[in-house]
């Protein structure tokens, strides 16, 4: 276990997790489908995340990429998913990416993992710059990024184009370890 807050652990993904990942994918499609198209056509099916599951619990384990479950520690319910992804261990940096199932959003949940998670990667996982890249007008995501002092750099020009919609501008935000 990573972290713990208001009876919701973090987690590191687990061979185990594909049948929740898959229900917590399917039922917040509609969520989930703009910013996260790979990631749910990836989790469609059981037997699709669990496909997912292996090669991120690889990936995890290689360095390469890593994924954190975010559960009611009671229920052991699947609430949201925390990537750091885009690792680059030669300038030590990774990006959050993150979901939150939408009987669980606007709760402070996101911000809370993500306050660990960086905490976490800067003395567990050897990184010293963590990002941000959000669309300005996901005021949540921004608000994520500010409440854990992510400082905005600047504007990434036709950065991510959601399926079927024209490239849409992002915003960078960044931390840094302060050791």
């Amino acid at each position: 276990m990573i972290a713990t807050f208001d009876d919701f652990e973090i987690n590191p993904i687990h061979n185990g997790d594909a049948w929740k990942i898959c229900d917590f994918m399917v039922t917040n499609q509609d969520r989930l489908k703009r910013y996260f198209p790979k990631t749910l056509e990836q989790n469609l099916t059981p037997t699709l995340s669990q496909l997912f599951v292996d090669k991120k619990v690889k990936q995890f384990n290689n360095k390469e990429e890593f994924l954190f479950t975010l559960k009611n520690a009671e229920t052991r319910d699947l609430v949201g998913l925390i990537y750091i992804k885009e690792v680059d261990n030669h300038i030590k940096q990774g990006e959050f990416a993150y979901c939150i199932d939408y009987n669980f959003q606007g709760k402070g949940l996101i911000t809370k993992s993500v306050a660990a998670l960086s905490s976490h990667a800067f003395k567990n996982l050897d990184l010293n710059t963590l990002q941000i890249i959000v669309f300005k007008d996901n005021i949540s995501s921004v608000k994520v990024a500010n409440n854990n002092s992510f400082k905005w750099i600047k504007t990434l020009k036709n950065e991510f184009t959601p399926i079927g919609e024209k490239p849409l501008d992002m915003e960078l935000y960044e931390l840094y370890n302060e050791r």
